[in-house]
């Protein structure tokens, strides 16, 4: 890794970069515009959320506290836990631990640094953990290895939880800073009494490893406070998704993200409540106008991503969705199977349902929740298997009336790797268009931004989508 890179801690950089971001429409338009050119390598990124009016500055605001957070743990005396997106993490702010989860702060230093994060992802292979692993972990893992992040007093992760790589991540860092480690394990399938008691048993394990971690037992109250709050933001995302059956689409695309990313940092918190409600407040108005979510408010086509986005510099991803007039239509990080989703209705045994009434109800129902969050609940066994991926995708095509189908990844998603091409094939199969689009949606380096747009508009003109 460059001296230069290890002259700022990267936790400390990235929330004072998002800070500053979050405050820059504090004053007057000719202000923010005078900011702009003095910020060049963050202007685009910063007027990508901005210019979405009160849910673009919502969710600055969001991820600067949430950087700032995890930079401030020990600070305010609180317990910092490294840990995966697919967590449920009401169970650790119950706890008063913050999550610091390894794929947030790779993809806010993929979108926000203009360098990326490669070295990071780098340092990773230096110090001896394998290249082919994925870079959504790799991007900043780096970081905390390296000291450049606050240290986690404990790692928590879930298996099958994405995938291997995924888990080896977690197991290296644990092994690598000396730190306790405790890893969930999924049977292959999530319905059954027989699976929903492994379940709870082995959520009720890592429930007692918290304990022995923070010193402090699960407390009733908050924990009903804050499961009560995310049944509440439950169902204000059910009816963004639901919006998003209309064509065209009122739902702006870039809503997409703000929706899952919230809800990874700030599941169960007041400001991510507060982040869905501006944004549906938006969405209704666009839905009452008869018009798009796109910037010219027409819709030339629908797009949905059967599994990540691309988190390119600048969030150009989401900007050149936005300037082709495509709506996005969601991605597999946006289904978290509450029972009152649209893509729920008809299967409500595989979704979870939270019931507040007791200390063992609500474990039972985090427990059932995150065992049905996004890439745990879709690949932890075959991909045509019921309830798994191709299930969970005809579902969402079924009910959005997607024009096309694409896969963007990470190149270390073996799991992904070795279904998409069959996935392709039954896509097509049932008549909706899919392309698989070889890049690293975190590392630029496999294949530039500009290589995967040429791949897509040449895909829709031959489709004769968009047009």
């Amino acid at each position: 890794m460059k001296r230069e890179t290890r002259e700022y801690p990267f936790d400390w950089m990235m929330w004072s970069i998002l800070e500053n971001a979050s405050r820059s429409t504090d004053g007057s338009r000719k202000e923010y515009d005078a900011l702009c050119s003095l910020v060049p390598h963050f202007a685009d990124v910063l007027d990508t959320f901005v210019k979405h009016g009160e849910p673009g500055r919502r969710f600055l605001r969001l991820i600067a506290d949430y950087t700032g957070m995890c930079a401030t743990a020990h600070e305010r005396g609180r317990k910092a836990a490294l840990t995966t997106f697919c967590m449920a993490t009401p169970v650790l702010y119950a706890f008063d631990v913050v999550p610091v989860m390894l794929e947030v702060m790779t993809v806010l230093g993929t979108v926000v640094l203009k360098r990326g994060t490669g070295e990071y992802l780098d340092y990773c292979c230096e110090v001896g953990f394998t290249e082919t692993s994925c870079s959504a972990q790799r991007g900043s893992l780096g970081a905390f290895l390296s000291g450049l992040a606050v240290r986690p007093d404990f790692i928590i992760c879930d298996t099958p939880g994405i995938c291997d790589t995924n888990a080896n991540s977690f197991s290296f860092a644990s092994a690598f800073l000396d730190v306790p480690f405790f890893q969930l394990n999924y049977p292959p399938t999530i319905t059954g009494e027989r699976t929903s008691r492994y379940q709870r048993q082995d959520f009720r394990s890592m429930l007692r490893f918290i304990e022995e971690q923070t010193g402090a037992t699960l407390n009733e109250d908050r924990l009903k406070e804050i499961l009560a709050e995310l049944r509440r933001q439950d169902m204000l995302a059910t009816e963004l998704i639901d919006l998003m059956r209309l064509r065209p689409s009122p739902v702006p695309g870039i809503y997409d993200l703000l929706l899952y990313g919230g809800r990874f940092m700030m599941s169960g918190q007041k400001p991510y409540t507060d982040l869905l409600e501006s944004m549906l407040r938006v969405a209704r108005e666009n839905a009452a106008a008869g018009i798009s979510g796109t910037s010219s408010t027409k819709e030339r086509a629908r797009g949905l991503f059967c599994y990540i986005d691309h988190y390119t510099t600048d969030a150009r991803f989401w900007a050149w969705m936005d300037e082709n007039d495509i709506s996005h239509l969601g991605s597999i990080l946006f289904t978290f199977w509450h029972d009152d989703a649209p893509y729920a209705s008809d299967r409500q045994d595989e979704a979870y349902h939270l019931d507040l009434s007791g200390m063992d109800s609500m474990i039972d129902s985090l427990c059932a929740q995150m065992s049905r969050m996004p890439m745990i609940k879709q690949i932890r066994g075959p991909y045509d298997a019921p309830g798994m991926w191709l299930d969970d995708l005809m579902g969402a095509a079924r009910l959005l009336k997607p024009d096309f189908v694409a896969y963007i990844g990470s190149m270390g998603c073996r799991n992904s790797w070795g279904m998409n091409k069959l996935l392709a094939r039954d896509l097509e199969h049932r008549g909706v268009p899919t392309i698989i689009l070889f890049a690293d949606a975190f590392d630029d380096r496999v294949a530039s931004w500009e290589a995967i747009t040429d791949r897509m508009s040449e895909f829709l003109k031959l489709r004769r989508i968009a047009q």
